[in-house]
């Protein structure tokens, strides 16, 4: 793990953002793993404002979403599609076609994990997977105890998940409690992981995920597995981390070291 701490969930979401630039830049048509939730809209926003600005282009670029909600359509206002459409795919030179996320309306949820699972290889695999991490240490929506290796398929929530996400749904609307996620190790086939962290809310998942045991009861420490994941967070997110400084010092030497290898 590439562990960098910023000072502010605003650093975190451009630092994020460069990456998935870089990538960009360097491959127009790449498979990109995309996320919902509150962290990743100010770099879907920087993603936005670097589209417009013409420093990048999606035209070639094919996205593959992590979860949805079980039961509801792409144009629920809760769903996970509405929420990429609004937050990202309405804005930029995107092929709709090209922007895939899990079918929460789907007539049989088991055989559609599986089509998602051929999509994803039949696009030759995601190039950065970007995910952020749940308070109980979820990724996507592997909820603790979810196996290791496992695949797209559905999940049911854990009730501290469905309380966390209570405040998008009107108190009389319908809120699932079942998803489809892709799997831990669908997760961790993406050449490239990034995760990003901010607030003290997230700093015991953090923890978990970067200095405890890799276990099932933390999801997001299956990651400890991954040959090139980043996990980007502020100093509330890292609070808890018990080899604070010592992370910080290696990130100082690894910059050191780009800037060296940049100058060739």
């Amino acid at each position: 793990m590439q562990i960098v701490i910023l000072n502010d969930a605003a650093a975190v979401a451009a630092y994020g953002a460069n990456i998935f630039v870089t990538q960009l830049i360097n491959k127009p048509a790449s498979v990109l793993g995309l996320a919902t939730g509150s962290t990743p809209v100010a770099l879907y926003q920087a993603l936005i404002a670097k589209n417009k600005a013409g420093d990048i282009s999606f035209s070639q670029t094919t996205t593959f979403n992590l979860d949805e909600y079980l039961g509801l359509t792409g144009a629920h206002p809760q769903s996970y599609r509405y929420f990429m459409d609004q937050q990202l795919f309405n804005h930029v030179d995107i092929d709709k076609a090209n922007t895939h996320v899990p079918v929460g309306d789907a007539v049989n949820p088991v055989t559609a994990c599986q089509a998602y699972e051929d999509k994803i290889a039949a696009a030759g695999g995601i190039d950065i997977q970007l995910l952020g991490i749940g308070r109980n240490g979820h990724i996507g929506f592997n909820e603790p105890s979810s196996g290791l290796t496992s695949r797209t398929r559905v999940k049911t929530l854990t009730k501290a998940t469905i309380k966390d996400n209570a405040r998008f749904f009107a108190e009389d609307e319908y809120q699932p409690h079942l998803s489809i996620t892709m799997g831990i190790g669908t997760i961790l086939e993406a050449k490239k992981v990034v995760l990003l962290a901010t607030g003290e809310s997230k700093a015991d998942a953090v923890h978990a995920m970067i200095e405890g045991p890799l276990m099932a009861k933390c999801p997001a420490s299956a990651l400890q597995m991954h040959q090139d994941a980043v996990i980007v967070i502020d100093q509330a997110a890292a609070s808890k981390l018990d080899d604070l400084e010592f992370y910080q010092h290696i990130e100082t030497e690894n910059q050191k070291l780009q800037a060296h290898l940049a100058s060739l």
